[in-house]
């Protein structure tokens, strides 16, 4: 397929060459971007989702959901889908001009042999590994790092660690690299953002933060550990829930039903009431309950 083709480019989309939109066969929208494809699929409970995949040899038109096996989050409505695809147009752009260096490497890392790294820029390189990977930075670049933040072997993991490495050099990182090294700063390190930035994070916008306000808030609570839907009680989930959600060896435990229409899970989980979720001592559907305790 030419993505170049009047009949798919999409005009709304100037600066981004390569962006095409279109839809596929059974109907989806489905856009591409250089070898990548995206897909809007839906959802049993009818929202939509962004799906992927990798260089898809068959014109556009003949693409089905089964081409597509990369899930990608929530999307909201059309206009967040190709809001989604022209940001990944943006960070392709970027991230082309920014003149990163592949080559072969067999360097040794914390999660095994490298398979292949990427040279940012001297003294800032990612490796890949069969199973992991992540930053290694020199001893020089890794001076840069906040104390806060800072390993002190200059290793990064790419799940989460790697974004300090970003916040500390944002001139290699493309805007959307920024965007999402930003939010899991914000969410797994609060204190050094704070720190470094000079601000106060406000509720919701750190999900550590929260969860440390949610355990204070509820440290005496009864808060659920574990839950099925009871055979015994129809209309009802059995939980087991122990004070603060601690799952410490000795922590006493309690059974409660709560009405299946009431137990939706938290971000960090749900809390008994005591006035309206009863315990319960009847026949459990939990295997193993045994004194008191799941085993």
């Amino acid at each position: 397929m030419n993505p170049s083709s009047p009949a798919c480019v999409d005009s709304d989309a100037p600066g981004f060459p390569g962006v095409s939109f279109g839809r596929s066969a059974d109907g989806l929208l489905v856009a591409l971007v250089g070898d990548t494809a995206f897909a809007m699929a839906q959802a049993r409970d009818g929202r939509h989702y962004l799906v992927t995949a990798w260089r898809i040899s068959r014109p556009m038109g003949e693409w089905t959901r089964g081409d597509f096996y990369g899930h990608s989050g929530v999307l909201a409505d059309e206009a967040a889908f190709r809001a989604r695809v022209l940001e990944s147009a943006e960070h392709q752009r970027e991230r082309k001009m920014l003149g990163r260096v592949e080559v072969h490497s067999r360097a040794h890392t914390p999660w095994g042999a490298s398979q292949s790294a990427t040279i940012h820029a001297e003294g800032v390189t990612s490796h890949s590994t069969a199973g992991h990977g992540g930053f290694n930075l020199s001893a020089e670049r890794n001076r840069k790092v906040h104390p806060m933040l800072r390993a002190k072997g200059g290793w990064y993991e790419e799940d989460a660690e790697w974004a300090i490495v970003a916040i500390t050099f944002p001139h290699l990182f493309t805007a959307f690299e920024r965007r999402c090294a930003e939010r899991t700063i914000k969410d797994s390190w609060p204190d050094a953002w704070e720190t470094i930035f000079g601000t106060m994070l406000a509720p919701g916008e750190s999900y550590e933060k929260d969860r440390r306000s949610f355990q204070q808030t509820h440290a005496n609570d009864w808060i659920v550990i574990s839950a099925i839907t009871s055979s015994h009680s129809k209309g009802f989930v059995e939980c087991v829930a122990t004070p603060g959600g601690r799952r410490d060896a000795g922590t006493e435990e309690r059974r409660f039903l709560v009405p299946s229409s009431e137990y939706e899970v938290g971000r960090f989980g749900f809390v008994i009431d005591p006035n309206r979720h009863q315990v319960y001592g009847g026949p459990s559907d939990f295997v193993g309950w045994q004194a008191g305790r799941v085993i």
